[in-house]
């Protein structure tokens, strides 16, 4: 299968890298010859120096016969006029980026049926999306819903005196509905067994029933906590704009500091009344304070600078917050920042990704997240007739040991499988994957022998 990818910035790059990694073949589109130099020097990748929405490019034969088309340029009318084009040119998929809010809202539908796009992508709406899931649970790290929300992944790091730590999985007495999928130590990825044990420090992935899970992570909130009330944002974005509509739908309190007066006074425009947007440098020890960062139930740093978010998460714990929300643009700094104490760390590149390679992999992968800067996936997939998993336990089916059937979902109801469980045509499943070995797990489950559509 063929993927061209105009556009080689940033989002074009990661996507570019994950598909290069399964032995897809990709083309990678710019008009600026600078813009592929990092693509050329460390991806196994075609690229080509043109303007990816000019007709006379499309009709490149390296170009003319692929099957997805992805545009993701800075630019959105770029996107979209490339995606219509390489449908007239005869590609059978195409994905567009769109960072403009109105086209993702009142004119989605719009758009999808007069411009045929088949996919379309906002990081900064998928960022804030996950940001609000995680607010709004205050013990996780992470929080992604599957199979329709049937199944929820719930992600929180195990405390010092935690009752979950040091006892092997096999004897630890979870509730009902709630299964250990994955766990994070010294930033390696661990698929558990039974022998294993939780360690103080882990971050620990249950996955389950969104009720038991909901219910069971309460286990991981801190004593006389309170629920999500007051929340200070340093930086007044795209991503920012957002994420203030959900907490201020929920009835959250939003405090917004951003230091360029355009933005500012944009913000200011769709708060509540009990939000206020302030003029001003985050940096600002002083202002802070003043403004009660040690009261806030969490701060959420989303400057267009990762060591400025950094710096910001650092000084807002130690002048008393409570949790540390933090956007990296650059996903190879998502280790270092958590490894220095911020508490939950968003990349809109990898989302993004996420999105597009569920839809590339779509011969029975429905969904797909990456998991701590890709060093594991969650995998959502349906069970095809005639695969090697289909009708036996899976005990015997004997599944690599890099992956993990977490949930499935038979019939619109969820459950948590064992050893005994017999998977059917039509199960969608829930697998936890480390990296790289996805493609060969889901073989397991679909008749393709590539993801191909």
């Amino acid at each position: 299968m063929r993927v061209v990818i105009v556009g080689a910035g940033k989002l074009g790059y990661t996507i570019a890298e994950f598909l290069s990694n399964e032995q897809v073949e990709v083309v990678v589109v710019d008009k600026e010859e600078s813009q592929l130099t990092a693509v050329k020097e460390n991806l196994d990748v075609m690229t080509i120096n043109k303007n990816g929405a000019n007709p006379i490019t499309l009709d490149d034969p390296d170009i003319n016969g692929a099957e997805i088309f992805i545009a993701v340029t800075a630019t959105d009318e770029v996107n979209m006029v490339a995606c219509i084009l390489a449908k007239k040119h005869g590609m059978k998929h195409t994905i567009a980026r769109i960072r403009d809010m109105q086209f993702m809202g009142e004119a989605r539908e719009y758009m999808k049926k007069n411009f045929d796009i088949d996919l379309m992508i906002n990081p900064e709406l998928i960022a804030a999306q996950e940001i609000y899931r995680i607010l709004m649970t205050p013990a996780a790290l992470n929080v992604d819903d599957f199979a329709g929300g049937k199944v929820r992944l719930f992600e929180a790091k195990i405390k010092k005196h935690s009752t979950l730590a040091n006892v092997p999985l096999k004897n630890l007495k979870l509730p009902s509905g709630v299964l250990a999928g994955l766990i994070l130590r010294d930033h390696r990825m661990i698929i558990p067994h039974g022998d294993d044990v939780l360690q103080v420090h882990d971050n620990a992935y249950f996955i389950g029933f969104p009720d038991a899970i909901e219910k069971f992570s309460t286990n991981f909130v801190q004593q006389n906590s309170r629920p999500l009330e007051r929340v200070m944002i340093i930086g007044a974005g795209r991503i920012a704009r957002a994420l203030v509509k959900q907490l201020n739908e929920s009835g959250v309190s939003v405090k917004v500091i951003e230091k360029d007066k355009m933005r500012c006074e944009q913000m200011a425009e769709i708060l509540s009344d009990d939000s206020i947007a302030i003029f001003g440098d985050g940096a600002n020890v002083d202002l802070l304070t003043e403004e009660g960062v040690a009261s806030a139930d969490a701060i959420v740093c989303l400057t267009e600078d990762d060591r400025l978010n950094l710096m910001l998460a650092l000084l807002a714990k130690h002048l008393g917050a409570k949790k540390t929300v933090v956007r990296v643009y650059r996903t190879e700094y998502v280790d270092l920042i958590e490894k220095v104490g911020v508490d939950v760390v968003i990349s809109a590149r990898l989302l993004s990704a996420s999105e597009v390679l569920a839809f590339v992999r779509r011969g029975g992968v429905t969904r797909v997240s990456i998991l701590e800067g890709a060093k594991a996936e969650a995998v959502e997939v349906i069970v095809q007739r005639g695969t090697r998993a289909e009708g036996k336990k899976l005990m015997e089916v004997k599944l690599p040991k890099s992956c993990l059937v977490c949930a499935y979902v038979r019939k619109n109801t969820a459950y948590i499988p064992n050893g005994n469980t017999i998977l059917l045509p039509g199960d969608r499943i829930i697998l936890f994957c480390l990296r790289g070995s996805a493609k060969e797990v889901v073989s397991w489950f679909t008749n393709e022998q590539r993801f191909i559509i």
